[in-house]
Parts: C-alpha cells; sequence; structure tokens
C-alpha cells in the first residue's frame, strides 16, 4: 500500500483556488507552517539517480566456505564409475542371496485334500506342504487342478503335492 498524501495534527492548510478561477495548474494544499515538534525526515545522502542501498530483511545468509575450483569432467566420470560399480555388486548380492541352506523342494507325492471353510489358496498350500516355499506350491496345486484363479469354494476337493 502507497500513501498518497497525510496530514498531520497542528499542519494549517490554505486551499488553492480552482483552475477555472483564473490561475491553472496550482498546487491544491500547501502547509504554511510547520510546529515545532514535527520531525522532519533525514535528508538522503544518496546522489539522485544511485541505486538504493541493500539494508537487508533479516534473513541469515550461508557462511559455509565455497569450493573454489570447479568438479573436472574425469572426476564426474571416475564417481560414475564407482556408482556403476556398487550398482553391479548390489544386484549380484541380490541374485546369490535368495533362499539361505538348501533350497526346499515341492513334495512329489500327491494327494487329494478338501478345502475347510474360509481357507484360501495359500493357506492350503501351507497347510499340506509346511516345509516347501508357499508360492511354488500354489502354482503346483493350480497347474494340477487347471484353476484360472485363486478363488475356492468350501469343500472342494483338490490335488495337492503333500509332504
Amino acid at each position: 500500500m502507497t500513501i498518497l498524501h497525510t496530514r498531520e495534527a497542528g499542519y494549517e492548510f490554505e486551499r488553492a483556488p480552482r483552475p477555472d478561477a483564473g490561475r491553472a495548474g496550482t498546487v491544491l494544499d500547501r502547509p504554511r507552517s510547520r510546529p515545532a515538534t514535527a520531525r522532519r525526515r533525514p535528508r538522503s545522502r544518496r546522489p539522485a539517480g544511485a541505486p538504493m542501498r541493500y539494508r537487508g530483511t533479516g534473513v541469515l545468509v550461508s557462511r559455509a566456505s565455497h569450493r573454489r575450483r570447479p568438479i573436472t569432467p574425469a572426476t564426474t566420470v571416475v564417481l560414475a564409475l564407482i556408482a556403476g560399480a556398487i550398482t553391479m555388486w548390489l544386484g549380484l548380492v541380490a541374485q546369490s542371496g535368495g533362499v539361505v541352506g538348501s533350497e526346499a523342494q515341492i513334495p512329489g507325492r500327491l494327494a487329494v485334500v478338501q478345502v475347510q471353510t474360509g481357507e484360501s489358496l495359500q493357506q492350503v498350500a501351507q497347510r499340506v506342504a509346511p516345509e516347501a516355499p508357499v508360492g511354488d506350491v500354489v502354482a503346483r496345486i493350480r497347474e494340477l487342478n487347471e484353476l484360472d484363479s485363486v478363488a475356492l469354494d468350501a469343500g472342494q476337493t483338490l490335488i495337492a503335492p503333500v509332504g
């Protein structure tokens, strides 16, 4: 917001004549005298046309030391090679670190099992082959029974690997 015009208490103003009264282009209001208690604005020490000096906003600026020489292309290539080596190493660790110890096999014996009320295909696989990987047993049950989905009905009979 910009203040266009203010009047302080104690100022006396005279009304300038209207332009149609004979004098054109006069100032509207002029103070006659200034009271002794009124403060005057200090004169600017800035020469006319000079830019305003920045006085700050109260926000602190970082005083951390800054790097004097830029990062070279060789440094960038070395860092990229290190990142690639780390990525390759993590990929190899992920590939070799699946199951610790000997892998559990899906049992070879098959049996007919009945689905209990509220039981899912994963729960059936866990019940009939507790030591085998559940995902592999579920896939084998779906293959043996030619199931298109994992939805089961209570009392349904399934061929499943047991062990």
